[in-house]
């Protein structure tokens, strides 16, 4: 009998001794995001910088046959560029070392359209090395933009022209270290200069003609944990969808089996991606860019921000200013999270393992998180604070490494004793765009989204729950932060360096549907003048003779791009018979980035005023939404 007894014993012992059977994490769903996909939606948010011989002649979009001889910074200083950078928060710069002028701002072997015959440090200067170094001292990530648009080059839309720029693409990407991501513009061709052609060319499908798949293959090899931005659908990142920052809400990173994520682009300055004279006055404010930044990294995605340094090499201080009011905001909304090692409870813990328990929710580490068990898409969480606290911004995160799984979320507070919605759940079928960023519902989280409650909430309780979803949603953060006020005003638009904006009272038009002209100079950019025609144009008589030196023309803004001005000249006259041509040229980019455009010429004594649209997209037609005259300021 003892022996059995101990025998028994043992063998309860052996079973004691089994350690539990692990809960396993969930399976993997939908399209997954590579490591470096990853790392990169954790930098968030990183610098533009737009810099070459745009520059020089205030233009958007080079032709081609610009002069070398223009590029000649005075005092530029990359570390400056790139401190300037770090110290408002960002985690990394992408410059543009060749735009669609075909301008290398480095010595290649490819073209010699090139930095060589800049008169810039002797012709032995390399903006691209200048960076690339500041960067790597002050731990900052680099990468580059490379247009596959050359207007210069002869062989552009032959085949000829492939071998340039791959041995472009391969320079970059082994002569200046770690490369964190690489931009392939989307524009595929147009007229240019292509070495005294002066033709128009297109090389139909982007991805045939520059063979991308090649190209992101040989990428790999180069630069493994290099980001590819474009490439025809082939990279890993692609467009927001505009250049004013923001991408659509509910946002789904998937393109088929394949992880996609996505970027919001934006210039800080309202007249462009390159520095223009007079662009003190046109920077965005702090405001302005919280809402982008909501508008992008809110939304799931992450934010390219630009700035243009000006003709001697360094950053417009207005851009500075707003960009460090920024930066100080942005600090003060993420330094505080109200819900840090908050208590939590679920409705459902997978496996019932701490591992996976709602503690995950509120502990500051991006990598854990809450998950239910297989087969229930509509947990609830709930947070529960030591005292009442006051929020208005909630941020949730998915672990992305598993797929994106939810679909729609609600978050309530316990209000007076009940449970009041302060993020209600998204439905099928709506989108949010633009910068409505306060207010809005609960679709997917994704890598993050970070909703703004319409008015601020004071409570000790809060309860996340998944309303839809594909799979079991795997929640690694809910964090409650409060949005700070800016410390900076919107600056006043001005003309050219503070020229004055001449009043229309009083002026007559003549020329196509001469009755719309006015419409051009109403300050309502809702109408405009249009016609079903190109070329054609129209003559202000505005009455008097007097000096002017510039121009603005604001495209249409209903969201249409036909008749949008690309091609324009301008003509002026004292007596309405003899007319004299002052500025000529093209309004690039336009469909993109549909923003006034600002053109100066020499001062000039005029009565009449002849605008010509030569040009325009998208068929037969011209329209202007805006335009201002300027005159030189006494």
């Amino acid at each position: 009998m003892l022996h059995k007894l101990m025998l028994t014993m043992g063998c309860l012992g052996a079973v004691w001794s089994t350690p539990l059977q692990a809960v396993e994490a969930p399976e993997p769903y939908g399209p997954l995001p590579t490591r470096q996909q990853v790392d990169w939606l954790r930098m968030e948010w990183y610098a533009f910088v737009h810099f070459g011989l745009n520059t020089y002649t205030n233009r958007e979009w080079g032709y081609g046959d610009e002069s070398p001889t223009l590029f000649n910074p005075s005092d530029f200083e990359a570390e400056e560029i790139v401190k300037t950078f770090k110290s408002a928060g960002m985690s990394g710069m992408i410059y543009t070392a060749k735009h669609h002028d075909g301008f290398c701002t480095w010595p290649t072997k490819s073209t010699k359209h090139n930095i060589r015959l800049s008169p810039w440090k002797k012709g032995k200067g390399d903006v691209v090395k200048e960076f690339a170094l500041a960067c790597k001292k002050h731990d900052f990530a680099f990468g580059t933009y490379l247009s596959p648009w050359d207007r210069n080059c002869a062989e552009y839309g032959r085949k000829g022209y492939l071998d340039v720029y791959y041995r472009q693409i391969k320079e970059l990407l082994t002569k200046y270290g770690p490369i964190f991501e690489i931009w392939f513009d989307g524009a595929m061709g147009g007229d240019g200069y292509y070495g005294g052609a002066r033709e128009n060319r297109n090389i139909g499908k982007a991805d045939t003609y520059y063979n991308y798949e090649k190209v992101v293959k040989n990428i790999r090899k180069l630069q493994p944990d290099c980001i590819i931005w474009g490439a025809a659908g082939r990279g890993d990142v692609t467009w927001g969808g505009s250049e004013k920052g923001f991408v659509k809400y509910p946002l789904r990173n998937a393109q088929g089996n394949k992880w996609l994520s996505l970027e919001g682009d934006t210039p800080i300055n309202h007249r462009g991606w390159f520095w223009h004279p007079g662009q003190g006055g046109h920077v965005k404010s702090p405001e302005h860019l919280m809402e982008v930044y909501l508008g992008s990294v809110g939304r799931g995605a992450n934010l390219i921000l630009n700035l243009a340094p000006n003709r001697s090499g360094q950053l417009d201080p207005a851009d500075v200013a707003s960009l460090s009011a920024f930066g100080k905001m942005r600090d003060r909304l993420l330094a505080k999270d109200y819900a840090l090692n908050a208590s939590a409870t679920a409705s459902e813990v997978r496996g019932n393992s701490s591992k996976f328990a709602a503690s995950n929710l509120t502990d500051g580490d991006i990598e854990s998180y809450w998950c239910p068990n297989d087969g229930t898409t509509t947990p609830t969480a709930e947070i529960t604070l030591p005292q009442p606290v006051t929020f208005d911004v909630v941020r949730l995160r998915e672990q992305i490494r598993l797929g994106q799984r939810v679909e729609a979320f609600k978050v309530e507070a316990l209000v007076d004793g009940e449970w009041v919605t302060v993020v209600a759940p998204g439905n099928p079928g709506e989108v949010e765009t633009g910068f409505n960023v306060r207010g809005g519902k609960g679709h997917t989280i994704g890598n993050q989204v970070l909703r703004w409650l319409s008015e601020p909430v004071t409570t000790d309780r809060v309860r996340l729950t998944i309303t839809r979803a594909g799979a079991c949603p795997c929640i690694s953060e809910l964090s409650l932060l409060l949005m700070p006020s800016a410390t900076e005003a919107e600056p006043v638009v001005t003309g050219e360096k503070g020229d004055v904006v001449l009043s229309s009272k009083g002026w007559t038009y003549s020329g196509f549907a001469a009755e719309k002209v006015a419409l051009a100079f109403d300050g309502n950019p809702a109408t405009m003048w249009q016609i079903d025609r190109t070329p054609s144009h129209f003559v202000v008589d505005m009455k008097k003779e007097q000096s002017l030196n510039g121009f603005a023309y604001l495209p249409r803004q209903d969201g249409k791009t036909q008749g949008m001005t690309t091609r324009y000249r301008v003509e002026l006259s004292s007596d309405g018979k003899n007319w004299r041509n002052v500025a000529e040229g093209e309004f690039g980019n336009l469909r993109a980035n549909p923003v006034e455009q600002i053109i100066s010429f020499p001062a000039a004594k005029a009565r009449y005023f002849r605008f010509f649209s030569t040009a325009a997209l998208d068929g037969t037609g011209s329209s202007v939404a805006e335009m201002k005259i300027f005159a030189p300021a006494e």
